[in-house]
Protein backbone atom coordinates (compact mmCIF):
# COMPACT_ATOMS: atom_id res chain seq x y z
CA UNK A 1 0.00 0.00 0.00
CA UNK A 2 0.97 3.62 -0.46
CA UNK A 3 2.33 5.55 2.51
CA UNK A 4 -0.75 7.76 2.85
CA UNK A 5 -3.03 4.72 2.85
CA UNK A 6 -1.02 3.00 5.57
CA UNK A 7 -0.96 6.18 7.62
CA UNK A 8 -4.74 6.61 7.36
CA UNK A 9 -5.46 3.00 8.32
CA UNK A 10 -2.93 3.05 11.16
CA UNK A 11 -4.67 6.06 12.70
CA UNK A 12 -8.08 4.38 12.37
CA UNK A 13 -6.79 1.18 13.95
CA UNK A 14 -5.21 3.00 16.89
CA UNK A 15 -8.30 5.16 17.40
CA UNK A 16 -10.19 1.89 17.96
CA UNK A 17 -7.67 0.79 20.59
CA UNK A 18 -6.02 -1.80 18.34
CA UNK A 19 -2.45 -2.13 17.08
CA UNK A 20 -1.22 -1.79 13.48
CA UNK A 21 1.96 -3.61 12.47
CA UNK A 22 3.54 -1.94 9.44
CA UNK A 23 5.70 -4.19 7.27
CA UNK A 24 8.24 -2.62 4.94
CA UNK A 25 11.85 -2.71 3.80
CA UNK A 26 14.55 -0.47 5.25
CA UNK A 27 14.34 3.10 4.03
CA UNK A 28 10.64 3.29 3.14
CA UNK A 29 9.77 5.69 5.96
CA UNK A 30 8.06 3.52 8.59
CA UNK A 31 9.45 5.55 11.48
CA UNK A 32 8.71 8.84 9.73
CA UNK A 33 5.14 7.66 9.16
CA UNK A 34 4.81 7.25 12.94
CA UNK A 35 6.28 10.72 13.46
CA UNK A 36 3.78 12.23 11.05
CA UNK A 37 0.86 10.56 12.83
CA UNK A 38 2.21 11.86 16.16
CA UNK A 39 2.51 15.40 14.79
CA UNK A 40 -0.93 15.33 13.20
CA UNK A 41 -2.59 14.08 16.40
CA UNK A 42 -0.55 16.18 18.84
CA UNK A 43 0.99 13.15 20.54
CA UNK A 44 4.46 12.43 21.84
CA UNK A 45 6.23 9.62 19.98
CA UNK A 46 8.19 7.04 21.99
CA UNK A 47 10.19 4.61 19.84
CA UNK A 48 11.39 1.30 21.24
CA UNK A 49 13.90 -0.40 18.93
CA UNK A 50 13.52 -3.71 20.71
CA UNK A 51 16.14 -5.55 18.66
CA UNK A 52 18.70 -3.41 20.51
CA UNK A 53 17.16 -3.74 23.98
CA UNK A 54 18.01 -5.97 26.89
CA UNK A 55 15.18 -7.36 29.03
CA UNK A 56 15.89 -4.80 31.75
CA UNK A 57 15.60 -1.96 29.23
CA UNK A 58 12.11 -3.06 28.34
CA UNK A 59 10.61 -4.25 31.63
CA UNK A 60 12.55 -2.18 34.17
CA UNK A 61 14.95 -3.32 36.86
CA UNK A 62 14.06 -4.99 40.17
CA UNK A 63 14.38 -3.07 43.43
CA UNK A 64 13.75 -3.81 47.10
CA UNK A 65 10.74 -2.30 48.80
CA UNK A 66 10.84 -3.27 52.47
CA UNK A 67 10.43 -7.06 52.33
CA UNK A 68 9.28 -7.24 48.71
CA UNK A 69 10.89 -7.10 45.30
CA UNK A 70 9.30 -4.58 42.95
CA UNK A 71 10.13 -3.53 39.41
CA UNK A 72 10.93 0.08 38.64
CA UNK A 73 9.35 1.71 35.63
CA UNK A 74 11.68 1.68 32.61
CA UNK A 75 12.91 5.11 31.58
CA UNK A 76 10.79 5.13 28.42
CA UNK A 77 7.50 4.61 30.27
CA UNK A 78 4.93 7.26 29.24
CA UNK A 79 3.65 9.63 31.93
CA UNK A 80 0.35 10.39 30.19
CA UNK A 81 -1.89 8.89 27.53
CA UNK A 82 -1.20 11.50 24.85
CA UNK A 83 1.49 9.24 23.39
CA UNK A 84 2.21 6.88 20.51
CA UNK A 85 4.36 3.97 21.63
CA UNK A 86 6.10 2.54 18.56
CA UNK A 87 7.65 -0.91 18.90
CA UNK A 88 10.18 -1.03 16.09
CA UNK A 89 11.89 -4.07 14.53
CA UNK A 90 9.41 -6.27 16.31
CA UNK A 91 10.33 -9.31 14.23
CA UNK A 92 13.85 -9.17 15.64
CA UNK A 93 12.84 -9.20 19.29
CA UNK A 94 14.89 -11.58 21.41
CA UNK A 95 12.98 -14.45 22.98
CA UNK A 96 13.83 -13.17 26.46
CA UNK A 97 11.63 -10.09 26.00
CA UNK A 98 8.82 -11.69 23.98
CA UNK A 99 6.69 -12.39 27.05
CA UNK A 100 7.04 -8.82 28.21
CA UNK A 101 5.97 -7.58 24.80
CA UNK A 102 2.98 -9.92 24.86
CA UNK A 103 1.94 -8.59 28.26
CA UNK A 104 2.16 -5.07 26.89
CA UNK A 105 0.07 -5.97 23.85
CA UNK A 106 -2.58 -7.99 25.72
CA UNK A 107 -2.91 -6.20 29.05
CA UNK A 108 -1.33 -2.83 28.20
CA UNK A 109 0.92 -3.28 31.20
CA UNK A 110 4.33 -4.53 32.34
CA UNK A 111 4.39 -5.94 35.85
CA UNK A 112 2.23 -3.59 37.95
CA UNK A 113 2.71 -0.63 35.65
CA UNK A 114 -0.36 0.11 33.49
CA UNK A 115 -0.06 2.23 30.35
CA UNK A 116 -1.90 5.52 30.78
CA UNK A 117 -5.43 5.59 29.38
CA UNK A 118 -5.51 6.67 25.73
CA UNK A 119 -1.95 5.60 24.88
CA UNK A 120 -1.69 4.37 21.27
CA UNK A 121 0.55 1.47 20.27
CA UNK A 122 1.89 0.67 16.82
CA UNK A 123 4.65 -1.62 15.58
CA UNK A 124 6.95 -1.97 12.60
CA UNK A 125 8.83 -4.90 11.07
CA UNK A 126 11.05 -5.79 8.14
CA UNK A 127 9.71 -8.47 5.79
CA UNK A 128 10.96 -12.04 6.14
CA UNK A 129 12.92 -11.99 2.91
CA UNK A 130 15.51 -9.85 4.70
CA UNK A 131 18.48 -11.89 5.89
CA UNK A 132 18.25 -10.73 9.50
CA UNK A 133 14.77 -12.13 10.14
CA UNK A 134 13.87 -14.33 13.11
CA UNK A 135 11.31 -16.61 11.52
CA UNK A 136 9.92 -18.13 14.72
CA UNK A 137 8.40 -14.84 15.80
CA UNK A 138 6.82 -14.16 12.43
CA UNK A 139 5.13 -17.53 12.31
CA UNK A 140 3.90 -17.50 15.93
CA UNK A 141 0.11 -17.15 15.51
CA UNK A 142 -0.50 -16.18 19.13
CA UNK A 143 1.91 -13.27 18.74
CA UNK A 144 0.94 -12.12 15.28
CA UNK A 145 -2.82 -12.32 15.89
CA UNK A 146 -2.49 -9.27 18.16
CA UNK A 147 -1.93 -6.97 15.17
CA UNK A 148 -3.56 -5.59 12.07
CA UNK A 149 -0.90 -6.28 9.44
CA UNK A 150 -0.30 -3.54 6.86
CA UNK A 151 2.36 -3.59 4.14
CA UNK A 152 3.93 -0.38 2.93
CA UNK A 153 5.36 -0.02 -0.57
CA UNK A 154 5.90 3.66 -1.40
CA UNK A 155 5.62 4.87 -4.96
CA UNK A 156 8.80 6.44 -6.40
CA UNK A 157 7.20 9.87 -5.98
CA UNK A 158 6.41 9.20 -2.33
CA UNK A 159 9.90 7.88 -1.71
CA UNK A 160 11.53 10.94 -3.30
CA UNK A 161 9.42 13.26 -1.13
CA UNK A 162 10.47 11.31 1.94
CA UNK A 163 14.12 11.20 0.82
CA UNK A 164 14.22 14.99 0.50
CA UNK A 165 12.92 15.38 4.06
CA UNK A 166 15.59 13.09 5.51
CA UNK A 167 18.45 14.62 3.52
CA UNK A 168 19.15 12.05 0.81
CA UNK A 169 21.48 13.73 -1.74
CA UNK A 170 19.69 15.33 -4.67
CA UNK A 171 21.73 13.28 -7.16
CA UNK A 172 20.03 10.14 -5.89
CA UNK A 173 16.57 11.70 -5.88
CA UNK A 174 17.01 12.87 -9.48
CA UNK A 175 18.24 9.44 -10.54
CA UNK A 176 15.24 7.66 -8.99
CA UNK A 177 12.96 10.22 -10.60
CA UNK A 178 14.45 9.39 -13.99
CA UNK A 179 14.80 5.63 -13.38
CA UNK A 180 12.04 4.62 -10.90
CA UNK A 181 12.50 0.95 -11.76
CA UNK A 182 15.77 1.02 -9.79
CA UNK A 183 14.19 2.19 -6.53
CA UNK A 184 13.88 -1.38 -5.27
CA UNK A 185 14.23 -4.89 -6.55
CA UNK A 186 11.26 -5.80 -4.33
CA UNK A 187 8.08 -4.16 -5.55
CA UNK A 188 5.90 -6.25 -3.24
CA UNK A 189 6.39 -6.78 0.48
CA UNK A 190 6.06 -10.48 1.26
CA UNK A 191 5.04 -10.97 4.90
CA UNK A 192 4.78 -14.77 4.62
CA UNK A 193 2.01 -14.80 7.17
CA UNK A 194 -0.72 -17.40 7.35
CA UNK A 195 -3.37 -15.28 9.02
CA UNK A 196 -6.53 -17.13 9.93
CA UNK A 197 -9.82 -15.93 11.39
CA UNK A 198 -10.53 -16.49 15.06
CA UNK A 199 -13.02 -15.13 17.59
CA UNK A 200 -10.33 -12.66 18.67
CA UNK A 201 -9.65 -11.41 15.13
CA UNK A 202 -13.37 -10.90 14.41
CA UNK A 203 -13.70 -8.94 17.65
CA UNK A 204 -10.73 -6.75 16.78
CA UNK A 205 -12.01 -6.18 13.25
CA UNK A 206 -15.39 -5.14 14.64
CA UNK A 207 -13.77 -2.54 16.90
CA UNK A 208 -12.03 -0.87 13.96
CA UNK A 209 -15.01 -1.10 11.61
CA UNK A 210 -17.03 0.95 14.10
CA UNK A 211 -14.76 3.89 13.25
CA UNK A 212 -15.22 3.44 9.48
CA UNK A 213 -17.47 5.48 7.26
CA UNK A 214 -19.21 3.78 4.34
CA UNK A 215 -16.55 5.29 2.08
CA UNK A 216 -13.78 3.91 4.29
CA UNK A 217 -15.37 0.46 4.15
CA UNK A 218 -15.60 0.59 0.38
CA UNK A 219 -12.00 1.76 -0.06
CA UNK A 220 -10.16 -0.01 2.75
CA UNK A 221 -12.48 -2.77 4.00
CA UNK A 222 -10.73 -5.67 2.30
CA UNK A 223 -7.19 -4.51 3.12
CA UNK A 224 -8.10 -4.01 6.77
CA UNK A 225 -9.89 -7.36 7.09
CA UNK A 226 -7.16 -9.27 5.21
CA UNK A 227 -4.60 -7.85 7.64
CA UNK A 228 -6.13 -9.75 10.55
CA UNK A 229 -8.36 -12.49 9.06
CA UNK A 230 -6.29 -13.55 6.07
CA UNK A 231 -7.28 -12.93 2.43
CA UNK A 232 -9.79 -15.76 2.04
CA UNK A 233 -12.08 -14.89 4.94
CA UNK A 234 -11.65 -11.18 4.25
CA UNK A 235 -12.76 -11.44 0.63
CA UNK A 236 -15.77 -13.57 1.53
CA UNK A 237 -16.75 -11.16 4.31
CA UNK A 238 -16.41 -8.03 2.19
CA UNK A 239 -18.21 -9.59 -0.76
CA UNK A 240 -21.09 -10.64 1.45
CA UNK A 241 -21.59 -7.30 3.20
CA UNK A 242 -21.34 -5.49 -0.12
CA UNK A 243 -23.90 -7.86 -1.68
CA UNK A 244 -21.55 -9.19 -4.35
CA UNK A 245 -21.79 -12.88 -3.55
CA UNK A 246 -23.24 -15.21 -0.98
CA UNK A 247 -21.63 -18.62 -0.70
CA UNK A 248 -23.99 -21.60 -0.64
CA UNK A 249 -23.95 -24.00 2.29
CA UNK A 250 -21.93 -27.19 1.89
CA UNK A 251 -25.10 -29.29 2.10
CA UNK A 252 -26.55 -27.43 -0.88
CA UNK A 253 -23.52 -28.22 -3.02
CA UNK A 254 -23.38 -31.87 -2.00
CA UNK A 255 -27.08 -32.68 -2.22
CA UNK A 256 -28.95 -29.93 -4.09
CA UNK A 257 -26.64 -28.84 -6.90
CA UNK A 258 -28.98 -27.66 -9.67
CA UNK A 259 -28.39 -25.45 -12.71
CA UNK A 260 -29.08 -22.11 -10.96
CA UNK A 261 -26.64 -23.01 -8.20
CA UNK A 262 -24.03 -24.16 -10.73
CA UNK A 263 -24.38 -20.83 -12.53
CA UNK A 264 -23.88 -19.03 -9.24
CA UNK A 265 -20.74 -21.02 -8.50
CA UNK A 266 -19.38 -20.49 -12.00
CA UNK A 267 -19.47 -16.72 -11.44
CA UNK A 268 -17.32 -16.80 -8.28
CA UNK A 269 -13.93 -15.15 -8.45
CA UNK A 270 -10.86 -17.08 -7.31
CA UNK A 271 -11.15 -15.92 -3.68
CA UNK A 272 -14.82 -16.95 -3.67
CA UNK A 273 -13.93 -20.37 -5.05
CA UNK A 274 -11.22 -20.77 -2.43
CA UNK A 275 -13.67 -19.87 0.34
CA UNK A 276 -16.24 -22.28 -1.07
CA UNK A 277 -13.70 -25.13 -1.19
CA UNK A 278 -12.64 -24.33 2.37
CA UNK A 279 -16.27 -24.40 3.52
CA UNK A 280 -16.87 -27.71 1.75
CA UNK A 281 -13.77 -29.50 3.07
CA UNK A 282 -14.37 -28.22 6.61
CA UNK A 283 -17.92 -29.58 6.46
CA UNK A 284 -16.68 -33.00 5.35
CA UNK A 285 -14.04 -33.04 8.09
CA UNK A 286 -16.59 -32.33 10.78
CA UNK A 287 -19.23 -34.89 9.83
CA UNK A 288 -20.27 -36.74 12.96
CA UNK A 289 -21.42 -40.38 13.05
CA UNK A 290 -25.08 -39.45 12.77
CA UNK A 291 -24.47 -37.25 9.73
CA UNK A 292 -22.32 -39.94 8.09
CA UNK A 293 -25.18 -42.43 8.45
CA UNK A 294 -27.54 -39.96 6.77
CA UNK A 295 -25.08 -39.26 3.94
CA UNK A 296 -23.99 -42.84 3.44
CA UNK A 297 -26.91 -43.76 1.17
CA UNK A 298 -26.43 -40.53 -0.80
CA UNK A 299 -22.84 -41.17 -1.87
CA UNK A 300 -23.74 -41.52 -5.61
CA UNK A 301 -25.55 -38.17 -5.58
CA UNK A 302 -22.72 -36.47 -3.67
CA UNK A 303 -20.12 -37.83 -6.12
CA UNK A 304 -22.24 -36.78 -9.10
CA UNK A 305 -22.62 -33.24 -7.73
CA UNK A 306 -18.91 -32.93 -7.01
CA UNK A 307 -18.13 -33.98 -10.59
CA UNK A 308 -20.59 -31.36 -11.86
CA UNK A 309 -18.83 -28.84 -9.65
CA UNK A 310 -15.52 -29.76 -11.30
CA UNK A 311 -16.84 -28.37 -14.60
CA UNK A 312 -17.35 -24.84 -13.26
CA UNK A 313 -14.40 -24.27 -10.90
CA UNK A 314 -10.64 -24.32 -11.59
CA UNK A 315 -9.05 -27.75 -11.82
CA UNK A 316 -6.67 -27.08 -8.92
CA UNK A 317 -9.58 -26.09 -6.69
CA UNK A 318 -11.51 -29.24 -7.52
CA UNK A 319 -8.53 -31.50 -6.86
CA UNK A 320 -8.02 -29.78 -3.52
CA UNK A 321 -11.38 -31.32 -2.60
CA UNK A 322 -10.28 -34.74 -3.91
CA UNK A 323 -7.02 -34.50 -1.92
CA UNK A 324 -9.00 -33.71 1.18
CA UNK A 325 -11.32 -36.70 0.72
CA UNK A 326 -8.30 -38.96 0.18
CA UNK A 327 -6.70 -37.55 3.32
CA UNK A 328 -9.88 -38.20 5.31
CA UNK A 329 -9.95 -41.78 4.04
CA UNK A 330 -6.41 -42.35 5.27
CA UNK A 331 -7.07 -40.91 8.72
CA UNK A 332 -10.60 -42.03 9.61
CA UNK A 333 -11.89 -45.28 11.06
CA UNK A 334 -15.14 -47.22 11.08
CA UNK A 335 -18.17 -45.91 9.19
CA UNK A 336 -16.53 -42.59 8.32
CA UNK A 337 -13.67 -44.41 6.63
CA UNK A 338 -16.12 -46.55 4.63
CA UNK A 339 -18.06 -43.42 3.67
CA UNK A 340 -14.98 -41.68 2.24
CA UNK A 341 -13.82 -44.90 0.59
CA UNK A 342 -17.17 -45.29 -1.22
CA UNK A 343 -17.17 -41.62 -2.16
CA UNK A 344 -13.72 -41.88 -3.73
CA UNK A 345 -14.77 -45.02 -5.63
CA UNK A 346 -17.75 -43.16 -7.10
CA UNK A 347 -15.60 -40.15 -7.97
CA UNK A 348 -13.03 -42.43 -9.64
CA UNK A 349 -15.57 -43.26 -12.37
CA UNK A 350 -14.28 -39.98 -13.80
CA UNK A 351 -11.06 -40.66 -15.69
CA UNK A 352 -9.34 -37.47 -14.48
CA UNK A 353 -10.02 -38.33 -10.87
CA UNK A 354 -8.90 -41.92 -11.43
CA UNK A 355 -5.63 -40.78 -13.02
CA UNK A 356 -5.04 -38.36 -10.18
CA UNK A 357 -5.59 -41.04 -7.54
CA UNK A 358 -3.34 -43.52 -9.32
CA UNK A 359 -0.53 -40.95 -9.55
CA UNK A 360 -1.04 -40.09 -5.91
CA UNK A 361 -0.61 -43.74 -4.88
CA UNK A 362 2.59 -43.99 -6.89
Amino acid sequence: MRVEEVKYLSKKIMEAGEIPLVWGHFGVGKTDLAREIAEETGRELIILVISQMEPGDLIGLPARDENKTVFLKPDWWPENGNVILMIDEINRAHRSIRNAIMQLLIDRRIHNHLLPEGCWIMAAANPPDEEYDQVELITDPAFMSRFFHLEITPTPTEWIEWAKKVGVPNEINEFIKEYPEFLSRDTIVSMRLELRPSPRSWYKLGRVLKTFSSEDLKKYGYVLAAGILGPEAARTFIDQISGKQLLPKAEEILLELDEPLLNRLSSLDISGVSAMVSRLTKFLSELDDKAVQEYFERVPRIASNLLKLSKVIPRDSFFAIIRHIAYQLENEKGLKRVFFENLLEELATDSDVLNYLEKREN
